[in-house]
């Protein structure tokens, strides 16, 4: 049996672009497509001029400074970040000047919540970001009230506005509001009232017929489409655009659950078309001013297109360890032990044999059982998929045995609502925990299941680790993705598999009312109006980031790891969990930098970035790590005229496809701050995560798939590095430092602004901004 076969009929990927015809038509493109909507429409139509009838180009123009929509340079409405991006955000942007936030700037607390961990590390930050919204103008939102995503939705999103988030899954498209995740860089650049600098990204259309059947969620149809597209890079980098007659059919929450998750397709950002629906979301929330209809126009030109029966679809789970390793819970029942075989032996790259994993011994009497359930989050936590679980589980317990189930509702205006309307307790009553709004369960900060255990959650990741584990003890527990209806069927089931399509009870639709006052009695709110005078929250935790050196002519490195997954996410390059409390002290969370991937990591870049340290000491790099003398000898034996002068040292890294998942900078922010000089890779997952190795001064060097000409520990040399990035050379010259010869390779860097480069050739985006 091949994985998926029993679920490709779901959705359709076209080879080639497509034309939208009145927004309920699509025609593939070909030789006679304009032809065929010319019969159609009456009218004469250009590709280039369809291009331009999407809703992103319209709103990607509304907010480009340039005069070319080729090379966009994006200035975004509003900005939102959590608190464990703020701070260092923060830090940078007040290191290279900042007196004001421009646009509105929103602090969340719903990832460091737990404030009992670290002693008072988390709470410093937050009373960091409190004082700082209060000098700058900003908005804070205190711990335990929302979500990062949930607050935007209901208080921020607008049709037709932008805005830019230091959290990867910084979605409102649903709402008619382009979002991008990034990393804390790209914030700080707005910050300065720089620009979002990008190539005008590819739009590929997602056409919607149908609706869902009953017991199929909005998790369900994210986890279908990640399954067909994140492998083929379908929409990598480009905007996913959501249209067609069945998107009417679906709610709001329902759309915006699907479009939370568009991340993890690795696509650049999310629109969807808008209506009546829409509009009553936003009366709901008492914003009606903030709603503007939004439609495709009369030909309209994708650069590709899927399309998608939403009833044929089917409840759908994630296995381990990735969002796209997909199947139909009922192709699971059917074929488990053939799935779990093939779990296993993904998991064997993903672990590199660190621990033993199964989940065969998950299997009794032909039925997989689980031992945890989540419905938390901005994916899980929305108001309808807590009601829908609450029909689903009523008059049901979960059991006395292992099982166990958590809700986080994603704000507390959703909290509150649910209490009124009695869902809250049917859920206490069934045996479930009812908690505040919080992140934890997404990155492992919550709810850690026990060693071997198998957790189901309606969130967004299901990386290794991510829910907690700890391979270099010896502790592994994995997550599958599930939506909250069949997670609380499984529930219902004392811990059973069970897709939510097997309940035969009634889902009912509950009406929301939302409560703003909750915001109003508990959010700070500068209204944009900033006091100086105030003086920022300072902890013992809460470190400046360290001086970084602008790029040397000359560059030797030292390759301090060699990762050959096919993919590296965020949370492989700096663990997410436990690593919080740190978040705002770059050396002391440097020192987790790779620890679960590879320990030795943090020690070899150490020990080579004593000879940088020695330079920028105008020391002898040689007399402070003799061992680099032989390494020197081969190079001035070559290129006489490098000294300690023109050179620098550092370290770098080589992965097949690295920076997959979180936009947290700190993937790339820990190795700079030890010493990491440049990233080698086949492909970068993410533009964030390149985005990232830039705006901290780090060269993204690519190398062709095949045999490296390099391996782990080997010294590499850059002559004239810096010459060639201001002359934006083509190709990178580079040599492997053998024992008495140079042996040459050559490299790319990609395509690099002008901004880009300077951010490089000064070392970091502070350095850049620095007066």
């Amino acid at each position: 049996m091949k994985p998926h076969e029993e679920e490709s009929y779901m959705i359709s990927v076209f080879e080639g672009g497509a034309y939208l015809i009145n927004g309920t038509e699509v025609i593939p493109d070909s030789s006679d497509a304009l032809s065929e909507v010319k019969a159609k429409t009456g009218k004469e139509a250009t590709k280039e001029a369809s291009r331009q009838e999407t809703i992103a180009y319209r709103i990607l123009k509304d907010h480009n400074t340039s005069d070319n929509m080729d090379k966009l340079k994006i200035k975004f409405d509003k900005l939102t970040s959590h608190d464990i991006t703020f701070v260092g955000i923060i830090q940078t942007a007040r290191a290279s000047g900042l007196e004001k936030f421009p646009v509105p700037y929103v602090l969340t607390n719903c990832h460091n919540s737990l404030c009992a961990v670290g002693g008072t590390i988390n709470e410093d930050d937050h009373m960091f970001g409190l004082t700082c919204a209060k000098k700058y103008g900003g908005v804070y939102v205190p711990p335990h009230q929302a979500v990062i995503h949930q607050f935007a939705r209901e208080m921020l999103a607008g049709g037709g506005k932008m805005i830019l988030g230091s959290d990867s899954h910084t979605r409102y498209g649903a709402l008619g509001t382009m979002a991008m995740g990034e990393g804390g860089p790209e914030l700080v650049k707005q910050l300065l009232n720089q620009t979002y600098d990008i190539n005008m990204p590819g739009v590929v259309g997602v056409y919607l017929t149908g609706e869902p059947v009953k017991g199929v969620g909005p998790q369900d149809v994210a986890l279908a489409i990640i399954g067909e597209v994140f492998a083929s890079g379908y929409v990598k980098n480009k905007v996913m655009e959501f249209v067609g007659p069945g998107v009417s059919s679906l709610s709001a929450d329902f759309r915006i659950g699907i479009d939370v998750m568009t991340t993890e397709t690795t696509c650049l950002s999310s629109i969807w078309q808008t209506d009546d629906t829409i509009k009553e979301f936003y009366e709901i929330h008492g914003r009606k001013e903030e709603y503007k209809e939004l439609n495709p126009g009369q030909v309209t030109y994708y650069d590709g297109m899927i399309t998608i029966d939403l009833s044929t679809i089917k409840p759908m789970i994630a296995m381990p360890f990735h969002p796209s390793n997909t199947y139909t819970i009922e192709e699971l029942n059917a074929n488990l032990l053939d799935i779990l075989d093939d779990v296993e032996k993904k998991a064997a790259v993903s672990l590199d044999g660190a621990v033993e994993f199964t989940l065969k011994n998950k299997v009794q009497n032909g039925k997989l059982l689980v031992d945890q359930g989540i419905i938390a989050g901005c994916a899980g936590g929305g108001f309808e998929n807590i009601c829908a679980a609450a029909d689903i589980m009523s008059g049901s317990y979960i059991g006395s045995d292992g099982f166990t189930l958590s809700v986080y509702p994603a704000s507390m205006p959703v909290y509150m609502e649910l209490i009124k309307n009695g869902c809250a307790a049917a859920l206490l009553e069934t045996g479930a925990v009812m908690k505040t709004a919080f992140c934890g369960p997404c990155f492992g900060a919550g709810d850690t299941p026990a060693n071997n255990a198998f957790s189901i959650r309606h969130s967004t990741r299901n990386f290794p680790n991510r829910e907690g584990s700890k391979l270099q003890s010896g502790q592994i527990s994995s997550v599958a993705l599930m939506d909250a209806r069949s997670i609380a069927a499984t529930a219902a089931n004392k811990g059973v598999l069970t897709a939510a399509t097997d309940f035969d009870g009634p889902i009912k639709k509950y009406q929301y009312h939302f409560d703003a006052n909750i915001y109003a009695n508990r959010v700070f709110d500068s209204k944009g109006v900033a006091d100086p005078s105030v003086e920022i929250q300072f902890g013992p935790n809460i470190k400046d980031w360290p001086a970084m050196t602008q790029l040397p002519e000359n560059l030797v490195l030292r390759v301090v790891s060699e990762i050959h997954d096919p993919v590296t996410t965020t949370d492989e390059l700096i663990p997410s969990g436990e690593t919080s409390s740190y978040r705002s002290n770059p050396l002391g969370l440097a020192e987790f930098t790779l620890s679960r991937k590879d320990p030795a990591y943090v020690g070899l870049a150490k020990d080579i970035q004593i000879a940088q340290k020695a330079v920028m000491e105008d020391k002898c790099p040689v007399e402070a790590k003799p061992e680099l003398k032989p390494v020197m000898d081969v190079i001035k034996k070559n290129y006489p005229q490098v000294g300690k002068e023109n050179i620098g040292f550092g370290s770098t890294i080589f992965a097949v496809k690295p920076g997959d998942g979180s936009a947290r900078e700190q993937a790339a922010s820990c190795q700079k701050v030890l010493g990491g000089w440049a990233n080698i890779a086949n492909e970068y997952a993410t533009k964030r995560y390149r985005s990232n190795l830039i705006n901290w001064g780090m060269l993204p060097f690519l190398i062709p798939e095949g045999e490296l000409p390099f391996k782990n520990k080997d010294y590499l040399f850059f002559p004239d590095i810096r010459k060639a990035v201001e002359e934006k050379a083509d190709e990178i010259k580079a040599y492997k430092v053998g024992d008495d010869e140079l042996t040459e390779f050559t490299l790319k860097l990609g395509e690099l602004t002008d901004e880009e480069r300077q951010i490089i050739l000064k070392g970091c985006l502070i350095n850049y901004n620095r007066v």
